[in-house]
């Protein structure tokens, strides 16, 4: 017996799609027969002719919107089922640039997604820009060719009326958006994934996954949504950029880390967005650091403080003047900033937008604390700062914890207890290539310069753990984009990416 399905359903529509394509059918007369059965609205049809849920089709428009420059899209299932069901009320109406993209994705002209309904509501402009559109692309057999006759301009009450008809026309393209707020929210939860992800995963990776979905965002600005969603669409770029800036220097790339901070702080300041600007400064503060330019290190840090931020990037900025006093000898300078970031520290309020990378929990604050100890000459205390977050604080980065363990090893150096410093530098030995990023190398470095000048250097300990680091630096992350770069040409950073 032949099972019975509900008019319309998922199973009636599969089955009658699976009968009709056994017979030879194309698409277009199977969403020909699913709108003469149930009534569906044409682009409604197409899509289940195809068998795509809404969010299948909305990830497939996306992905094509994506490969053309301008095109771009974010719809997600919400804003794709409106489209379909316009123009009923409470409804969007699809931009011609969206129509285009749909006939493309379906296999079928633009002028199948529409019907007698679509056409009453479509603006004057569009209407014309179809049928022009047509009339070049598919000239009718035998028709003759007629000389365009000159259009005599409105007057009086005409004119009244057509400059009404042109305000409309416009309202309604300004009313419609290449994005939803859904979409804007996921792309927002994308840029959190991938700040909390780099703080635990393969650093290529995520470099790669940050500038596809940057690139997306780029290619959405570049089409048509409002204001407030223009705004938004800045704020999810200028995190995007931050966050390659970021991987960009922890990889040794510092130029081209400045480059995408710039940016950064463009898309910021474009937003109007006071916590993007400050987490912008701390990443262009972090730039200068490790570059040695420390006085520049120090202005983007009180730059972006002066911003008063919610969230922990106060902390994190306070933190970052202080390594950078420190690392010039400014021991009252250093000092007074990390009282800073223990003030700031009490008075966080909010939450961060992005969290992960873009946050400054108690455990990154004392990395930066000890680093500072160590710097203005008081070891035990940094011994004793970094221990006690280590011991109690929970894990934030496997960056951040390498250079506690270095602090450690460092203070342990300055105590005379070349056995501590072995004990301490075991976890960080164990990283595997790909995690040793600049910050870390750069520390072990520091730390076998350390060992070099003190009065163990002789020892069999001092010796064996400058062997060590000696090998752990040669074989690290920024080295090997280094010999990639040699080995690939200049484009190399086009296709990789703490």
């Amino acid at each position: 017996m032949t099972p019975q399905h509900k008019p319309g359903s998922k199973a009636s529509r599969d089955a009658l799609r699976q009968e009709m394509t056994a017979t030879g059918c194309r698409t277009a007369e199977i969403a020909v027969e699913m709108r003469a059965r149930w009534r569906m609205r044409p682009r409604e049809a197409w899509r289940h002719s195809l068998g795509w849920t809404l969010q299948e089709a909305a990830d497939r428009l996306n992905a094509l919107g994506t490969e053309r420059p301008g095109e771009a899209v974010a719809a997600d299932a919400s804003l794709l089922g409106k489209w379909e069901k316009w123009p009923g009320p409470s409804e969007r109406r699809p931009t011609l640039a969206v129509l285009v993209l749909l006939a493309q994705l379906y296999g079928c002209d633009v002028e199948d997604l529409l019907d007698l309904d679509d056409l009453r509501e479509l603006p004057a402009n569009d209407l014309r820009v179809l049928r022009h559109t047509a009339s070049v692309a598919q000239p009718r057999k035998n028709e003759t060719t007629k000389a365009p006759s000159a259009e005599v301009p409105p007057t009086g009450v005409e004119l009244v009326r057509s400059a009404a008809a042109e305000s409309a026309a416009w309202a309604q393209w300004a009313e419609v958006s290449n994005v939803g707020d859904i979409a804007l929210e996921q792309l927002m939860a994308d840029a959190r994934s991938l700040a909390a992800d780099y703080l635990t995963d393969e650093p290529m990776d995520l470099f790669r996954r940050t500038r596809v979905l940057r690139d997306r965002v780029f290619a959405l600005l570049e089409g048509h949504q409002h204001p407030r969603q223009s705004a938004d669409l800045y704020v999810a770029a200028g995190y995007l950029c931050g966050l390659l800036a970021w991987m960009s220097s922890d990889l040794g790339q510092l130029r081209e880390a400045d480059t995408q901070g710039r940016t950064a702080w463009l898309c910021a300041d474009l937003a109007g967005h006071n916590d993007l600007r400050a987490w912008a400064l701390s990443t262009r503060s972090k730039i200068p650091f490790w570059d040695g330019r420390l006085k520049d290190a120090v202005t983007h840090a009180r730059h972006g403080a002066s911003y008063h931020p919610g969230g922990t990037v106060g902390v994190l900025l306070a933190c970052q003047e202080a390594d950078a006093w420190s690392m010039i000898g400014a021991r009252a300078e250093a000092q007074q900033a990390l009282d800073q970031a223990d003030t700031a520290r009490d008075r966080v309020t909010g939450t961060d937008d992005i969290g992960g990378l873009f946050s400054c929990p108690e455990l990154r604050r004392a990395n930066y604390a000890s680093s500072v100890h160590l710097r203005t000459g008081d070891p035990a205390r940094a011994l004793n700062e970094a221990h006690e977050a280590l011991v109690n604080e929970p894990f934030h980065a496997y960056g951040t914890t390498a250079q506690m363990h270095i602090s450690e090893a460092a203070a342990h150096i300055a105590l005379r207890c070349p056995d501590g410093a072995a004990e301490a530098l075991r976890p960080v030995l164990a990283l595997p290539p790909e995690r040793r990023m600049t910050p870390v190398t750069t520390r072990m470095r520091e730390l076998s310069e350390t060992i070099a000048r003190s009065t163990m250097v002789d020892s069999s300990t001092a010796i064996a753990l400058r062997e060590e680091i000696q090998g752990f630096v040669t074989e690290s992350a920024p080295r090997r984009v280094a010999l990639s770069s040699r080995e690939a040409g200049p484009d190399w950073i086009q296709g990789h990416g703490h």
